[in-house]
């Protein structure tokens, strides 16, 4: 079912002629599928079904086949997120917004650019806040930032408060106390993520994020920790900010509509 700005905002297109009757319906019911060359389909319902925008990753796609998707996303003025770019995808894409004189938001510390076709969800009641270890975790916090700011959410950051120093938590904690959700991604031990859930009283998301080395290193360390947390945490994959972000977001946007 599509959300109340959701489906005023097709309603209004269907009412300038921008979309057409068949297009109108597609996305109200969030079943609308674009195949793109015979490649890829894009789930352009998916943020009127499940609340959750269409992300497109670039890691594994040769720059002419981001540049298919891409076009065809922007061709349908769908807002377009893309995911773990590197410097040709960011080629590709500041190409074709150039051409099509479309905005573009890069976030280079998450890897990440927003093709800015249409407006964004409009900023909500729910708050997350995204916490890291170490400073090398921030490119994953950075992705489930820009996820969770897309879906409306206000979001709160904390960078660099790992275990080694803990006494640089507990300041950082009493400016992020008002938020719904945390996210903590953390690698190495992983420690951080049951030490928050130790604190608040909200949920907490437990990341671990591939920045150990040696044994059990690449985030398995970390990951293996905080399924073995005895403080109560959610757990995602390994790097998986997309995710956490996207999960936060949900929580911190039905508990702020009360």
């Amino acid at each position: 079912m599509a959300s109340k700005h959701r489906l005023r905002e097709v309603l209004q297109g269907l009412k300038e002629g921008r979309i057409t009757l068949d297009e109108a319906a597609r996305m109200i019911d969030g079943l609308w599928i674009e195949e793109v060359e015979g490649m890829a389909r894009l789930d352009l319902g998916r943020t009127t079904r499940c609340g959750i925008p269409e992300v497109i990753l670039a890691e594994g796609k040769s720059p002419s086949q981001l540049a298919g998707i891409v076009r065809r996303a922007t061709e349908l003025g769908q807002r377009t997120i893309v995911s773990r770019l590197g410097p040709e995808h960011a080629r590709v894409i500041q190409e074709i917004c150039d051409e099509e004189t479309i905005p573009v938001i890069w976030h280079e510390k998450a890897g990440m650019a927003v093709i800015a076709c249409s407006p964004g969800t409009p900023p909500g009641n729910g708050i997350v806040a995204i916490i890291t270890a170490g400073t090398s975790d921030q490119k994953v916090a950075e992705e489930a930032r820009v996820i969770a700011e897309e879906m409306g959410c206000s979001v709160r950051t904390a960078y660099d408060l790992g275990a080694a120093g803990i006494h640089r938590l507990f300041p950082a904690l009493k400016r992020c106390l008002d938020a719904h959700v945390f996210v903590v991604a953390a690698g190495r031990e992983g420690t951080l993520p049951a030490v928050v859930a130790g604190l608040v009283d909200r949920p907490v998301i437990g990341v671990p994020v591939s920045t150990g080395y040696g044994y059990m290193g690449e985030g398995r360390a970390a990951l293996a920790s905080m399924l073995q947390s005895c403080a109560v945490i959610a757990v995602v994959n390994i790097d998986a900010g997309f995710v956490a972000g996207a999960f936060a977001a949900r929580i911190a946007s039905m508990v702020g509509e009360r």
